[in-house]
């Protein structure tokens, strides 16, 4: 370690400059690979780590400051409050000092809640509800009409439009569409002083005894007054308005008669209430909660303000059409192939009186024979049962399948019974909101004649147009002015991270863990704390080269508020723009742990140790291949429309590296993953019925086998690591079962599973840490005090291989892991692709819930790399370098390069620059993002992309080329 450390320099702690207020010093920091590292960073400075994957950066970043400060904030808390959260670990470090109070903001999802939206994750879901209730105009759903509370002065204000003199009639009206005589109503009325009303659209004179016809459905108003709209007849207008609301229980109804030109209205219905007169009903009064799926209020009564509803899909309920219904084609009817069964007699009995033929494939039979079958037959039929008790018929109506499951699935209280029939059906829209979430009325409010649902459909850039460009006028101006300004100010938040594609009703838990990230640093600009170490894991991921400077810039506005901003990244664009560069490494895991180099970025480019500074500079570079393969075939998509793609025409390369381009929204993920993969599979699996989303796939023939390698966590529980999901532990539990202390002792491959009793520690159940919930602050886990942390018990940790025992193995980094067990093939291939893909300094135990999506994907594509290829295999991925150092990525270049040479393609959606100028083939999608997007803008070598100007990735790729010379 001496030798090393004279190698890298280290910032000596004795030295000390400036004043202290100004630093955040760190002393002896030695958590996890750390190597006592010393490190002076400057307050209120944009400071970037970086270096090669697995060389410390986070474990200085996120598991020593921030969890130190996490610590700090728990042990100010009084001794009550510490008793119900535990103690938490304190990092491995001699000195910290200037600790600010610490926030973290990870790639981490924003959950799984159905109810989480974008628009209610930012608060602007809470402003717009605000603005919606206080100058929303009510429509009636039914008929669209426009639907208000008038107070009487209101009243006379609208007949006051009418021109000087014009004739009116003000009626207090009774009733509308009713039969009856209304015998006794006349009779009140002309008690009360009426002496005319308006029967059926007539002026008739109330007499005693007036009757109607009490067979026919009447329409009744009260004349209160025949006056003149004058301004001087104001004071009589509005005495008579409010006997007419009083009398009318609300509601006025104004008829302007014997005028001759043009009028603004002819009748026009008035009410204190909201009140629709066409439709007769009335609306509540409107406030936020109307306007909010959460609350009973606002939520669609069908689907709970959930926007989906679960549904049963035929697809499901017979997967295979080629089996007929006497072998089991309708698949939730268990035994419906035993011919002794009861479910077998029902059908038999039912298909017998429905014509419907047992043995005929269910590809065959008439839409009105499988209509029967799936949604049920009105009619009655016979079942004749004959059992050991004896036998008899009765008569039954059949239910039909799908209503059968959707009965069962609601009645049972089985849990394994639910999952059962849950495997039938799938999320479609609610068919009463259609996937909107709110209930009608709330849906037909109108601000500047826009709904709510239909802006939060709109993206984040549209949404912020209509609001810059809504004209209000008077009263509405007023109240929605501050609102206006808090809303526009967050979305704006959002369109500097580049989210301005997203829209609001977008669900939380369908974002990329990038993008939940820029919504919560958005949030966090907004929220204008001061004094506060923000400390981020990779902001830019999936963000294109032309959005890293607005990303940038919201970094450098974070900061400008007067805080340190702690950024763990591997952009380009971001590393030029730190204040204070920090390279760590030189290598990974135990090779790593150092400080390199740091200070300004042109200092770090000037130190010749540093390799991030190498490649800044242009003194190092990724290789370019020297020539560019030609395709084998054309993969052809004709007429891919989806989201934003409208019938667009796209060619992939066959026996080629492709790259999929475009800015973030652009169609890409479209694309490819609700396009080719799903149509591809269906044609491999032969089980294709029709193209979806496109008219044609051409050249699939190319193709015998479909991976794709996406950045979805390899396990959801601490239990899942890279060596269970490899099956490289399968094998490693083997060669333990094998040595001669395990036979003697009776030892077989499941005592060394923390899975199963036996040889786990049954205190922790084989996880080696304790769950500990904080209630306010996100759980922790604390090691388990009996295995202390090793996850097995004493007695199997007595085994040992070549000194190590199994919990020892979990705790080897794969480099080290491989030189054990080289002597064993089957280990030794596993690990082998692991270290091929960059992962050698990874712990082979280390839990799948702390991997980043960039490492998850790599451990799979190892997976896929350690099995045969067959040459015909189309490989997708979708942004491998993520979270990658240039290093990094050269080699997993190197291993993309490999598959190709062996006769396969592979395709990935990608916005790093180094790996689109390595691919043969690309096809930058674009312009813009959402409705700006969805068309090809470039495609062809990646140097004739650069010479496009329309296409933002072209233009990246000039100036990239410019700067490699």
């Amino acid at each position: 370690m001496t030798a090393n450390r004279a190698l890298v320099p280290q910032w000596d702690a004795s030295a000390s400059t400036g004043a202290p207020k100004d630093w955040l010093v760190v002393t002896g920091a030695a958590q996890h690979n750390l190597r006592n590292v010393n490190l002076r960073l400057p307050k209120n400075r944009l400071i970037v780590f970086a270096g090669p994957s697995g060389s410390g950066k986070s474990s200085l970043a996120f598991d020593t400051l921030y969890a130190e400060g996490q610590r700090r904030y728990v042990e100010s808390l009084s001794a009550y409050a510490r008793q119900f959260l535990g103690q938490l670990d304190k990092p491995i470090y001699d000195k910290i000092s200037g600790l600010s109070p610490t926030i973290a903001i990870e790639q981490k999802s924003a959950g799984s809640n159905p109810r989480s939206t974008v628009g209610t994750v930012t608060e602007i879901h809470d402003y717009l509800r605000v603005l919606w209730a206080r100058i929303g105009v009510q429509h009636c759903p039914t008929c669209g009409a426009s639907v208000g509370a008038q107070e009487p002065a209101q009243i006379v204000r609208a007949i006051l439009e009418l021109p000087v003199g014009t004739r009116i009639l003000i009626l207090a009206p009774l009733c509308r569409q009713r039969k009856g005589t209304f015998k006794d109503e006349f009779a009140q009325a002309l008690a009360d002083g009426f002496v005319r009303a308006r029967i059926g659209g007539q002026i008739v004179e109330i007499v005693q005894d007036l009757a109607l016809d009490k067979t026919k459905k009447h329409d009744i108003d009260w004349v209160v007054d025949r006056a003149v709209a004058d301004p001087s007849e104001s004071r009589r207008l509005a005495d008579s308005v409010e006997t007419a609301c009083k009398r009318g229980l609300g509601k006025c109804v104004v008829q302007a008669v014997g005028a001759t030109g043009e009028l603004p209205w002819q009748e026009k219905a008035f009410s204190e209430a909201r009140f629709c007169d066409a439709c007769h009903r009335s609306f509540a009064e409107l406030s936020p909660p109307v306007f909010s799926f959460n609350s009973p209020l606002g939520a669609c009564e069908s689907c709970k303000g959930l926007g989906f509803a679960m549904q049963v899909d035929p697809a499901l309920v017979v997967p295979d059409p080629n089996l007929t219904l006497g072998n089991g084609a309708v698949a939730p009817w268990k035994g419906v192939a035993d011919v002794g069964g009861m479910t077998f007699k029902v059908l038999e009995s039912m298909c017998k009186a429905a014509a419907i033929p047992l043995d005929v494939p269910w590809c065959q039979l008439s839409d009105e024979q499988r209509e029967k079958v799936l949604y049920g037959n009105e009619g009655r039929f016979q079942i004749a049962w004959q059992g050991q008790h004896g036998q008899g018929t009765w008569g039954a109506r059949f239910e039909g399948v799908m209503p059968q499951l959707q009965r069962r699935w609601k009645e049972t209280k089985s849990e394994d019974q639910r999952d059962f029939y849950q495997g039938f059906f799938v999320q479609a829209d609610c068919p009463d909101c259609h996937g909107v979430r709110l209930k009608a009325d709330s849906r037909a409010v109108q601000v500047a004649g826009v709904t709510l649902p239909e802006l939060g459909g709109w993206s984040i850039f549209k949404a912020k147009l209509f609001l810059e460009n809504m004209a209000l006028q008077g009263a509405a101006a007023q109240i929605a002015g501050e609102l206006k300004k808090e809303l526009l100010a967050r979305l704006g938040f959002l369109e500097q991270v580049g989210l301005d594609y997203l829209t609001l009703d977008r669900g939380s838990a369908t974002l990329s863990g990038g993008e939940a990230q820029r919504i919560r640093l958005a949030s966090q600009v907004g929220s204008e704390l001061t004094g506060v170490l923000y400390i981020l894991d990779e902001p830019s991921i999936g963000l294109h080269c032309r959005d890293s400077a607005r990303l940038v810039g919201t970094l450098m506005r974070l900061r400008d508020l007067g805080n340190t901003v702690l950024v763990v990244e591997h952009d380009d664009a971001t590393l030029r723009s730190a204040d204070h560069l920090v390279d760590f490494g030189p290598g990974a895991g135990r090779l790593g742990g150092y400080i390199v180099a740091q200070g300004t970025p042109e200092q770090v480019m000037a130190n010749e140790m540093s390799r991030t500074g190498g490649y800044l500079s242009g003194r190092l570079r990724l290789d370019l291949p020297k020539k560019r393969r030609q395709p084998k075939g054309w993969l052809q998509m004709v007429g891919a429309r989806s989201h934003n793609l409208a019938g667009i025409d796209v060619r992939l390369p066959v026996g080629c590296f492709g790259a999929v381009t475009g800015v973030s929204g652009a169609g890409k993920s479209t694309l490819i993953h609700d396009i080719l993969l799903p149509n591809l599979r269906a044609v491999l699996n032969r089980s294709r019925s029709g193209w979806l989303n496109c008219t044609e796939l051409q050249g699939l023939s190319a193709f015998d086998k479909v991976i794709e390698v996406d950045q979805q966590p390899i396990g959801r529980t601490p239990r899942s690591n890279p060596a269970t999901y490899t099956k490289a532990w399968d094998y490693i539990r083997q060669v333990f079962a094998q040595l001669p202390q395990a036979k003697v002792m009776g030892f077989g491959p499941g005592r060394f599973s923390f899975n199963v009793k036996g040889g786990r520690c049954e205190n922790c159940s084989g996880d080696g840490v304790l769950q500990i919930e904080m209630h306010f602050l996100a759980d922790v886990y604390v090691q388990c005090e009996v295995c202390a942390g090793r996850r097995f018990n004493a007695a199997t940790l007595e085994v040992k291989y070549k000194g190590k025992s199994i919990a020892d193995v979990l705790e080897l980094p794969l480099d080290n892991a491989a030189e054990l067990f080289s002597a064993h093939p089957p280990i030794a291939k596993v690990l082998s692709t692991l270290q091929q893909v960059g992962l050698g300094y990874m712990a082979l135990g280390q839990s799948a819930t702390t991997l980043s999506g960039g490492e998850a994907q790599r451990v799979k594509l190892s997976r896929e790399l350690a099995r045969p290829g067959t040459g015909k295999t189309l490989y997708v991925f979708d942004e491998p370098t993520t979270g990658l150092h240039y290093d990094d990525v050269a080699k997993l270049l190197g291993v993309l390069q490999k598959l190709v040479e062996r006769g396969n393609s592979v395709l990935v959606i990608e916005h790093n620059l180094d790996v689109v100028l390595a691919a043969d083939w690309v096809v930058d999608m674009g312009p813009e993002g959402g409705g700006g997007g969805g068309q090809i803008v470039a495609q062809g070598t990646p140097e004739a992309v650069a010479q496009v100007r329309a296409s933002h990735t072209g233009m990246a790729l000039a100036e990239h080329l410019r700067r490699l010379g």
